[in-house]
């Protein structure tokens, strides 16, 4: 569904990704884990179509994505849910999910039934403004308002980030349905717990490289070295 070959990434002279390549089966989950600074965003960015490898190749289901436009690639299927939880906030729930479906060509029935089947908590929130969410159900809106549409591929960066143990639970337990509806994506995650529950295979980033690729899963049990690159 996904392969990336030797992208390199630059902000003005600064090179933030180098020679990275990754690839994602469909019906995948692929965590990414690293320090901050490692280039997981910049990853992510890259492959949404928000930034531009200077060097390299993207092919998504078989297709070069070079000169692809992020609102294309998310007509093409692919949903790019950002780290920092940012919603329409001065919008409701609802208005949230109806821009979700508008953009996406879906009936706002059918948009709502997607959010609320991964949150039915929202459907006692829909008149509120989504200013006024806790951090945790802002990042599920956002989840939810990807799903609009039944896309095809997920890039979801740190959705456990800031979020209190018991709303981390909730948004594990929404990617394991994701994962049991075999949802593609790649992930950026620093919660080991989720990665070893959740990953068919980890990448791990260091000073914008990957540095190495685990399959076993052994080797993501094991959390010692995984843990040494967070």
């Amino acid at each position: 569904m996904l392969d990336v070959k030797g992208i390199d990434v630059t902000y003005g002279r600064a090179k933030v990704l180098h020679d990275v390549s990754l690839q994602l089966n469909q019906g995948e989950m692929v965590f990414i884990v690293g320090r901050n600074g490692a280039g997981k965003t910049t990853l992510l960015r890259t492959i949404s179509g928000l930034m531009k490898p200077s060097k390299g190749s993207i092919a998504y289901n078989g297709e070069d994505t070079h000169g692809l436009s992020s609102a294309k690639l998310a007509q093409k299927g692919v949903r790019y849910v950002a780290q920092d939880k940012r919603v329409f906030s001065h919008l409701t729930v609802r208005d949230n999910i109806e821009l979700a479906a508008y953009a996406a060509g879906e009936d706002m029935s059918t948009a709502i039934q997607r959010v609320t089947s991964i949150y039915p908590k929202l459907n006692d929130l829909m008149d509120n403004k989504a200013g006024g969410l806790s951090g945790g159900e802002r990042e599920i809106l956002l989840i939810g308002r990807a799903l609009v549409g039944n896309p095809r591929l997920f890039l979801i960066d740190e959705p456990t980030e800031g979020l209190a143990a018991i709303v981390m639970e909730d948004i594990f337990r929404i990617l394991s349905q994701m994962k049991e509806n075999n949802v593609s994506a790649v992930i950026v995650e620093q919660n080991l717990s989720t990665v070893n529950r959740l990953a068919d295979r980890v990448y791990i980033m260091k000073e914008g490289k990957i540095i190495r690729e685990i399959s076993e899963k052994s080797e993501m049990a094991d959390t010692k070295e995984l843990e040494s690159h967070l």
